[in-house]
């Protein structure tokens, strides 16, 4: 199959003249460097907007024709590349269909980027509560039911943003019945498809938002594509919003000097998903069967499979994931996340041929699994799931009414009732379990406890080694 890589030919070409840098970057090529050799090689491609190599913000040449494969890849109107991460993609879209004080209805469940976005532009948010998934022990889906009523009560909402898949690979079944529900009313729908980039690579995987005709699809390429950490697609195909208006607040916000290292990577990965086939499918599930039927005989070990083939959660009855996590990385074995519960592997968009030390890792997995048990300790804690949200539901107060508002530190066992200042968010994966503005109940509050009690990490504005978080005075 023949393969196109406008960006990467251009830069290979450029570089095979052995050009003099009298411009930036100020490492020279390379030359100026003192990065190991292997870093330090990629630098001879780390260039800016020069004759040959296009002008990114407004593409002529190799880059143009990058994206416009990329559009046919994953048939939309407009694609853009992203050097800013799918961040930027969630921003721009969010910007360009709502303004200050407009309605936009929003998964409770959705990654920070997006609570961002909603502060920055001065929404208001009208929230609606994911399905709770009893396999997975998260937050999944938003239902078509509570979709449904969220835009009766509120029908001038400016957009719909929803999440799919979720982080833990759940794509739910609805999604299509939910944009056509949403296109009745001329609200276009806006999806974070951070972890679906290769859905489109075959039959076995869900569907894409995109072919389930979503307006904008924000895809993170480097999840689950070849493609360097930031490295991100947007999509757009809609008739109810214009593309110039993205591509105008994707000039504003992502950087005027990108990284040609970055382009060159999504101009690789969109070659691998455009010629990935159906043989290429097949071979990944014989490995992933196999992988995940040797990982069944590690007893006590529990494999859970989800919605994405690219997703697996692993458990240790009795023992909590942050503790098989730990196990895991003294083995080397290093996982996405980990959880109360569980811990998440993301497995590898392999075509036909292509090897992975699955072999190796099972070793290392039984060799951690004994490890844990040897320990003899077991101090699991249940965390309660954090499916109390009211189903459609608007923080408390507006971001303006935010800036105005006087804050104060407390004790976060005292502050049941109380509206939240900042953001809390246990990372991974980046979903806020407080939104500044909206209420704090005894559910969240006994959740915070938990996860402190079982080791997670969170983000966000807040002093937990203390006990205290921050709150409307």
């Amino acid at each position: 199959m023949k393969r196109e890589r406008p960006v990467v030919s251009a830069l290979q070409k450029f570089a095979k003249d052995e050009p003099m840098s009298w411009h930036v970057p100020g490492h020279k090529n390379g030359l100026l460097s003192n990065l190991p050799r292997n870093l330090k090689e990629a630098l001879t491609y780390d260039l800016t907007e020069l004759t040959g190599l296009d002008d990114y913000h407004h593409p002529e040449e190799a880059i143009a024709q990058a994206e416009m494969l990329l559009a046919s890849a994953y048939q939309t109107n407009r694609s853009f590349f992203l050097v800013n991460g799918s961040t930027v993609g969630n921003l721009a879209m969010i910007y360009a269909t709502c303004k200050r004080n407009e309605k936009i209805i929003v998964q409770r469940n959705a990654h920070k980027s997006i609570f961002h976005a909603l502060e920055l532009v001065g929404a208001k948010a009208i929230f609606v509560a994911p399905a709770w998934d009893m396999t997975t022990t998260t937050a999944g889906a938003v239902s078509t039911t509570t979709l449904k009523e969220a835009l009766q009560l509120h029908p001038d909402a400016k957009a719909v943003v929803l999440t799919y898949p979720t982080y833990y690979g759940l794509a739910g079944k609805e999604l299509e019945t939910q944009v056509k529900l949403c296109h009745e009313m001329k609200i276009p729908v806006l999806v974070d498809e951070a972890h679906g980039a290769h859905f489109i690579a075959s039959q076995s995987f869900p569907p894409s938002a995109i072919q389930l005709g979503a307006d904008v699809v924000v895809q993170s390429a480097h999840k689950t594509l070849p493609a360097m950490t930031m490295a991100s697609f947007l999509h757009v195909n809609s008739n109810l919003l214009k593309v110039e208006k993205i591509n105008h607040y994707l000039r504003m916000l992502q950087s005027s000097s990108p990284s040609y290292l970055l382009l060159a990577s999504l101009d690789d990965a969109r070659d691998y998903i455009d010629t990935y086939l159906e043989s290429d499918a097949t071979y990944l599930q014989e490995k992933r069967n196999q992988w995940i039927e040797a990982l069944r005989s590690i007893d006590p070990l529990q494999v859970i499979e989800v919605d994405d083939p690219l997703k697996l959660l692993l458990r240790f009855p009795g023992y909590t994931g942050f503790q098989l996590k730990e196990v895991l990385e003294q083995q080397r074995i290093y996982v996405e996340l980990a959880d109360a519960y569980q811990v998440l592997f993301i497995l590898p968009l392999l075509k036909h041929g292509q090897a992975y030390p699955f072999a190796e890792a099972r070793i290392r997995i039984k060799e951690a699994i004994f490890n844990l048990r040897k320990k003899g300790v077991n101090t699991i804690q249940t965390v309660t799931p954090s499916n109390e949200y009211t189903t459609v539901s608007m923080p408390e107060y507006s971001y303006d009414e935010l800036e105005q508002l006087e804050k104060e530190w407390v004790p976060y066992m005292r502050a049941i009732g109380r509206a939240a200042a900042s953001m809390l968010i246990p990372y991974p994966p980046g979903i806020p379990l407080f939104v500044p503005g909206e209420k704090i109940t005894v559910a969240k509050l006994s959740q915070l406890e938990e996860l402190l009690a079982v080791g997670a990490a969170f983000q966000g504005q807040h002093r937990l080694d203390e006990k205290l978080i921050y709150v409307i005075k």
